[in-house]
């Protein structure tokens, strides 16, 4: 993996925050402040008030209600960009062309050209940019990794996902002021927000796919946006993943699980919970994993060790443009290019 040259090299990272919204207050934005080298020095939301008060409450010296006060402020040398993501490709070249290093949420723009543009213009400028798959960096996803090196299951031969939610479930609810299920603003529905996360652990573990397509629907009708999503993908060594995703099940229906089957016992665990199962021909173990207060915390110090130049690119633009190609293969019905 890239480690950047010393010339681009700088004695500590001083973060300002595009988008200061939810997913800021405690999952990312306090972390900023407490891991090494590094310090929150300005935020922006293009409300003032809330931008205001976030600062307030976060104890964050400068705030902005407008985004290229706070890329050109030169205290900031950093930026984290988590705006919903038709804004991530703007952003994220405005901050680039100033010659500072973004670290952009998932999923990382709304299509694969216009990530594809991202990745080119990190390349161009020769500016860091990383994205934040954030759970390859957690101990539980290092875990199972560390498992499937010592093949604890033998031999991988299939992987599978099924997530089934609910239309009232706290991701979806209120479908006309949630901006996850408005394509122009998400690129999809509730599938772009929550299956890269699960499709980026497919890279992390088992590397790039070979083969990949898949068919949605949107079958309620509820939002302008697919609800049920199926795909399926091939992987070195002859891995035959299957996924499917329903965002209008019932309760009795609700699931939230990745398998991974192999020639001596399988792997189940859940993206979005605690516990690991482990199911071999000796024996069956459950590991319980609590993630950290702030679950961006370990992805965060790597992405600052990196911007110092001391360390790898943990979620480079090529590897996110992987997962996303295989998001909308799985969407659209054939693998896009």
């Amino acid at each position: 993996m890239e480690v950047l040259k010393t010339s681009t090299m700088m004695e500590s990272i001083r973060w300002g925050i595009i988008g200061c919204g939810n997913v800021t207050e405690v999952k990312s934005g306090p972390a900023f402040g407490l891991v090494p080298d590094a310090s929150l020095v300005a935020v922006m939301r293009r409300d003032a008030e809330k931008a205001a008060d976030y600062a307030r409450r976060h104890r964050v010296g400068k705030w902005y209600s407008d985004a290229e006060a706070l890329i050109r402020d030169p205290e900031v040398n950093a930026i984290y960009i988590a705006t919903p993501p038709a804004f991530h490709e703007s952003y994220t070249l405005s901050a680039l062309h100033a010659g500072k290093p973004v670290y952009v949420e998932k999923p990382m723009s709304i299509s694969v050209e216009s990530c594809k543009r991202m990745e080119q213009a990190s390349i161009s400028t020769g500016i860091p940019l990383t994205i934040a798959h954030y759970r390859r960096a957690l101990p539980k996803f290092l875990a199972i990794q560390q498992m499937l090196a010592e093949k604890r299951i033998g031999e991988i031969a299939t992987v599978k996902i099924s997530m089934h939610l609910p239309d009232q479930s706290a991701a979806i609810a209120d479908p006309a002021n949630n901006w996850r299920v408005q394509p122009a603003l998400s690129g999809g529905g509730i599938f772009y927000d929550l299956a890269p996360h699960q499709i980026d652990l497919l890279i992390f573990l088992f590397g790039e796919a070979n083969h990949f397509s898949g068919l949605s629907y949107n079958r309620a009708k509820l939002y302008d946006a697919e609800d049920v999503v199926t795909g399926m993908a091939s992987f070195a060594g002859g891995i035959l993943f299957s996924g499917i995703w329903c965002f209008t099940s019932s309760e009795a229906c609700k699931e939230d699980l990745i398998e991974i089957n192999g020639t001596k016992g399988k792997i189940s665990f859940s993206v979005f919970a605690k516990e690991v199962s482990i199911v071999t021909e000796q024996s069956s173990e459950q590991l319980l994993f609590t993630p950290p207060t702030h679950i961006q915390q370990p992805m965060i110090e790597k992405v600052t060790q990196y911007f110092l130049g001391k360390g790898p690119n943990p979620c480079s633009a090529a590897e996110a443009i992987r997962s996303f190609s295989m998001m909308e293969a799985f969407v659209y019905g054939a693998p896009i290019k």
